[in-house]
């Protein structure tokens, strides 16, 4: 049993994204197929086009793109607040069968603030044992899997499409989002950037992606450093 921590690669995503939205778009308006589009726009058109599209709300034709990452060193209380978001593809290591006798987990900055670090390892070390012991015993994994803590560390493959990513990157790099989700959106977002530098150029929390914090007074005040940024809510 160890520490872990997080790890995130985009294991795939759609060709040319930036592209393909903005041939969507085009569509739209065009005698032209979308393949003779995609082929035709030149990169300042596509820029143009998709930050058209994201300025304006219009946002379906970003679904055209799809991003596929796989993350490790993740906790069974992050991915739960993982799969709260609809409009997205997951597949998670199962507890039903992958034994867990000696697993991995993730312990939060704050119990190791709180010097409380050794009474932590002492208890995944006892729920591992106990674990251990019932299925020595004969009970079945997915019954013992019961003693197993929300720290125990997973593995998940997520596929989200551009329109879902940005709302996900809204919800979850903003400073009142939980820690380790968190650093899992802010990874995601950074490799997803390398992909699709137009559509997540302003991606972000929602005073960085529309310049109003809708916080209100849980702000975290970063508002108030980004020139027409306003403030919503109570």
């Amino acid at each position: 049993m160890t520490e872990t921590h997080l790890s995130v690669k985009l294991l795939y995503n759609t060709p040319n994204p930036d592209s393909a939205a903005a041939a969507a778009a085009r569509q739209c308006y065009s005698a032209k197929g979308a393949s003779e589009l995609m082929e035709s726009l030149s990169h300042d058109e596509v820029a143009k086009l998709v930050r058209q599209v994201v300025k304006s709300g219009h946002h379906s034709v970003l679904e055209h793109a799809s991003f596929t990452f796989a993350a490790e060193g993740l906790s069974r209380a992050c991915t739960h607040q993982l799969v709260r978001h609809r409009i997205a593809s997951f597949s998670q290591q199962s507890q039903r069968y992958v034994k867990a006798k000696d697993f991995d987990f993730i312990m939060p900055a704050s119990i190791k603030a709180k010097g409380k670090e050794r009474e932590f390892a002492d208890f995944m070390a006892a729920s591992a044992a106990l674990y251990s012991s019932l299925c020595d015993s004969g009970v079945d994994k997915e019954d013992a899997r019961f003693v197993l803590p929300n720290a125990c560390e997973t593995k998940i493959v997520i596929t989200m499409n551009g329109r879902e990513l940005l709302h996900f990157f809204e919800a979850r790099t903003c400073a009142r989002a939980q820690w380790e989700i968190r650093s899992l959106a802010e990874e995601m977002m950074r490799l997803s950037k390398e992909r699709a530098p137009i559509m997540f150029e302003n991606a972000g929390p929602s005073c960085v992606s529309k310049g109003v914090c809708l916080e209100g007074k849980m702000s975290c005040g970063r508002w108030k450093n980004i020139p027409g940024c306003i403030l919503k809510g109570d």
